[in-house]
């Protein structure tokens, strides 16, 4: 992923400035590129189980109470 030794990237505040800012625009690309809009919304309010059933208010409820119980 990077072009040059990454013991020479860090021998230079500058580049070693320029190298982070490259990364970070790297990963805002990369997150950028995930599908947006109504797809996500109707599968976050789809929610299934490993059975395929559609997981109610007390399945979360119960799944909550577990979790807080260890």
């Amino acid at each position: 992923m990077i072009p040059m030794k990454t013991s020479t990237v860090f021998k230079s505040r500058w580049m070693a400035l320029l190298w982070a800012a490259g990364f970070i625009w790297f990963a805002y690309d990369v997150a950028g590129s995930a599908p947006q809009g109504d797809e996500n919304a109707t599968n976050a309010e789809a929610a299934t189980d490993a059975t395929g059933q559609p997981i109610t208010g007390d399945d979360a409820k119960r799944l909550s109470q577990a979790l807080n119980s260890f």
